[in-house]
């Protein structure tokens, strides 16, 4: 949200706000080269965190959607479901910069290798990718293609609703480390972009479930959907945890794995809801 001074004329149009949070969102969660908006305030800073993630959810519809529409594409041209469910990932990993990817595979060589907490946050330093890393990215790629495919052999449509849902409550899901943990590097990203407030946890959570409902709407079981309510956020607050003990803190990297183990998880309920 920006905030203004009392001379300041307002938003140009209403609810530009939240359109302006909505761009700072995808600016830095995706590599889209998004224009700087009519008397948007300092396009090009970081976002602050306190006020912006409020529309998280719509942000990971929106970067999502892409990839759904090539999963349903792939699909319709009988390309087979493992092969769509790859192209959609693609798809993903190319328009967010497989930020969140990186972040699994650091936070598994810094937690897998680190013998204490300097040593963990120098291997999640390290750009080099070890035997940890590499072998938790293998699988989290391949457990999200699995169950892509399985979603897809049972509904082309309820897999490519399943991804924008997953993607929108997996990105809200990683915004707990940055709630409830301080930062682990005081100069690091995780303490550059502050820390969100109650009301914007509260927003995100509302939206979360309006696009639940919209989901549940378009036939995704209603079961799998609570179920992924719960399982998201637990698998980042049990992260969040082992970050506390491993690193003291969060970490840029932290939020990234947190999306990933939160994506996993929404995509696993909806996969054992839909059986």
């Amino acid at each position: 949200m920006i905030e203004r001074s009392g001379r300041d004329p307002g938003p140009p149009f209403p609810g530009a706000d939240w359109v302006y949070d909505l761009a700072a969102c995808l600016r830095f969660f995706t590599r889209l080269p998004i224009p700087p908006l009519p008397d948007e305030p300092a396009p090009h800073a970081a976002p602050d965190f306190r006020t912006v993630p409020r529309v998280l959810p719509l942000a990971g519809l929106l970067i999502a959607l892409p990839a759904a529409l090539v999963l349903v594409l792939a699909w319709e041209i009988r390309l087979g479901p493992f092969v769509a469910a790859a192209l959609a990932l693609v798809a993903l990993a190319l328009i967010t910069g497989a930020m969140h990817e990186d972040g699994l595979a650091d936070v598994a060589d810094g937690f897998g290798g680190g013998q204490s907490r300097e040593r963990s946050l120098e291997i999640m330093r390290d750009s080099r990718i070890g035997a940890y890393g590499g072998t938790a990215l293998f699988l989290g790629l391949a457990l999200r293609a699995a169950m892509l495919a399985t979603l897809l052999d049972r509904s082309g449509t309820l897999a490519a609703v399943a991804l924008l849902f997953a993607a929108a409550l997996s990105r809200t899901a990683a915004l707990i480390p940055l709630a409830i943990l301080d930062p682990a590097r005081p100069g690091g990203a995780g303490a550059a972009v502050g820390r969100p407030s109650r009301a914007t946890l509260g927003i995100a959570g509302l939206l979360c479930l309006i696009i639940a409902g919209i989901a549940a709407a378009l036939g995704l079981p209603l079961l799998g959907l609570v179920l992924a309510l719960i399982l998201a956020p637990l698998a980042a607050f049990g992260l969040s945890a082992l970050a506390e003990r491993k690193i003291g803190g969060q970490t840029g990297d932290v939020v990234g794995a947190c999306q990933q183990v939160g994506e996993i998880a929404v995509l696993l309920a909806l996969v054992a809801a839909t059986a």
